[in-house]
């Protein structure tokens, strides 16, 4: 795991360089109708808490999805956001069931993922990699993943595309395309939520999903 231990070392070295005055703790959690995953549906009804830690531009946190069928992830992640619009990071993919300090290509339930994204206005662009070969059928390593995005004032329009994981084959193919729109409802005169809704295709596996969702 040379590679990933490279890219730690790079990210505590940009946390070195973050303001101490810009430090803070945040939670939060999701609920969402459906855990669907670039274009893929993990399980149904979930709850999904983030924990995460921010100092400038860095950021380390941890974010799960518990789902009511018994589904369970829970990741790590770290990354750095540069303030031009780039932003570098590493994902740890974990699914309990499994012992958490089992790392092997053979029986492991971690996948390590370079995360790698630009902003600019309303477009978004991510690319992403994974470094290793793990629990057999869960990742071959070198699995790739591209998604392009773009936010209009009242909703957002995304297509992405990938292979290893993302596809039932392991060949690269589009997987993910999708419209998504936001709307704050109010609860109290000075409490709303926000509500997401995304309507999601994947072309590779001719399946459709409807997936609301709010924020606590």
């Amino acid at each position: 795991m040379k590679k990933v231990k490279i890219l730690a070392v790079v990210l505590v070295a940009l946390l070195g360089t973050a303001s101490i005055k810009a430090q803070e703790f945040s939670v939060n959690a999701d609920v969402v109708s459906s855990y669907v995953w670039r274009g893929t549906k993990y399980s149904g009804l979930s709850v999904q808490p983030t924990l995460q830690f921010t100092a400038g531009g860095f950021s380390i946190g941890s974010w799960g999805s518990a789902g009511l069928d018994g589904f369970l992830e829970m990741d790590l992640y770290a990354k750095y956001a540069f303030g031009f619009g780039l932003s570098v990071g590493l994902t740890d993919y974990y699914y309990p069931g499994s012992e958490y300090f089992d790392t092997s290509k053979e029986t492991g339930a971690h996948g390590y993922e370079i995360n790698l994204g630009y902003t600019t206005g309303g477009l978004s662009l991510g690319a992403n990699y994974i470094l290793n070969e793990a629990g057999g059928a869960l990742t071959a390593g070198g699995d790739k993943y591209f998604e392009l995005g773009y936010a209009f004032s009242k909703f957002s329009i995304f297509a992405g595309a990938g292979d290893g994981w993302h596809t039932p084959d392991g060949k690269f193919a589009l997987v993910n395309v999708g419209v998504s729109a936001t709307k704050e409802i109010k609860v109290t005169d000075t409490f709303s939520v926000p509500v997401k809704v995304s309507a999601i295709l994947n072309p590779k596996t001719e399946q459709y999903y409807l997936v609301a969702g709010f924020t606590l």
